[in-house]
């Protein structure tokens, strides 16, 4: 009697754990372009059907992927975050979380950011988005009930610090700027966008 060959069975502790952890190693190193659920599955050693229980596309991994980056940038600003602090050092140690998580995971950066408009994204990630993003404007809409910055709408307003922090990640991301120089210069970016560039 011949045997067939043994199919590899679906047995892996937290599946979609081990995927996402590959996922994003593959991200890391060569780009969203490269993610194949199939070779995922390979990789973590399950039946190439096995990521489709938690993932139903590479459209629903990549949309996990930047759900848990924006969860993990959402945990850094939070620690960083110390509203008993004056606007100045506040806003300091959040550009100084933000840009320090820029240069840890640059390509995961920039999925979060292509997916978040994306029409398939969940409300989960409006909610992450909002989380992250929103973080700065309540620091700056509490800066503006304290009078240490000028009033005007805070979504414009973070709208500029955003901006801002996002341009010196994507020097980063480019190499024309070295990650030890950005986090170096960050105080006096931060008072260059408090008090501008105007003489005093």
């Amino acid at each position: 009697m011949v045997r067939m060959p043994e199919s590899r069975p679906y047995h892996h502790g937290d599946l979609r754990a081990a995927l996402l952890a590959a996922a994003e190693s593959t991200l890391r190193d060569k780009g969203a372009a490269a993610l194949s659920l199939r070779e995922l599955a390979r990789e973590v050693g399950v039946s190439h059907a096995a990521p489709g229980r938690h993932f139903k596309d590479k459209q629903a991994l990549l949309n996990a992927l930047a759900l848990a980056g924006y969860e993990r940038l959402s945990r850094s600003l939070s620690a960083a975050e110390d509203p008993a602090l004056p606007l100045e050092p506040r806003l300091t140690a959040l550009a100084r979380a933000y840009l320090t998580f820029a240069i840890d995971n640059a390509e995961l950066l920039e999925l979060m950011y292509a997916r978040k408009h994306d029409p398939d994204a969940s409300e989960q990630m409006a909610v992450a988005v909002e989380r992250t993003v929103g973080s700065l404007e309540r620091v700056l809409a509490d800066a503006q009930k304290r009078g240490e910055i000028i009033e005007g709408d805070p979504e414009e307003l973070n709208l500029v610090t955003g901006a801002t922090l996002h341009g010196m990640a994507g020097f980063i991301a480019a190499g024309w700027l070295t990650p030890e120089a950005a986090l170096t210069g960050v105080e006096g970016l931060v008072h260059h966008l408090l008090h501008g560039l105007k003489p005093r």
